[in-house]
């Protein structure tokens, strides 16, 4: 699997990942990047359901039920400065693969630490986490 940049393009550089992983983040930030994020009609209240559960059980530890942080040094995901101020494709592959924000106390562990976590429940907790806590 090729790695993304900051600016959301691949480059050429290998991720250390199994085929596995490799093939399920492809898939879903191929997924996001093309604004499949969420189905219409009646599909988008399951999809924003399903996204807040997965945020529930998953998120809600360390980054708290109004988006803030839960643990000192967490950075808010909302606001001019939140991590949702990335794009789509950046944030599923650190949903998915984990990610070291520079100062933060603690890592986030690939798949918020839920090895079941798919990429689709990536997609929906990222949809999720836009429409309640903004960006």
């Amino acid at each position: 699997m090729k790695k993304m940049g900051t600016s959301g393009r691949v480059s050429t550089r290998e991720l250390p990942v199994s085929p596995g992983e490799a093939s399920e983040t492809s898939r879903a930030i191929r997924a996001a990047a093309l604004g499949v994020v969420l189905a219409a009609g009646a599909g988008a209240a399951e999809a924003a359901s399903h996204g807040k559960a997965v945020y529930g059980r998953t998120c809600v530890a360390c980054h708290g039920s109004d988006g803030k942080g839960a643990l000192p040094g967490m950075r808010a995901l909302g606001g001019k400065k939140g991590s949702l101020g990335k794009p789509d494709d950046a944030l599923v592959k650190s949903i998915l693969e984990g990610y070291q924000a520079p100062g933060a106390p603690v890592a986030m562990p690939p798949k918020g630490g839920d090895p079941s976590l798919t990429g689709q429940d990536a997609i929906a907790v990222l949809r999720y986490m836009r429409e309640a806590f903004g960006r």
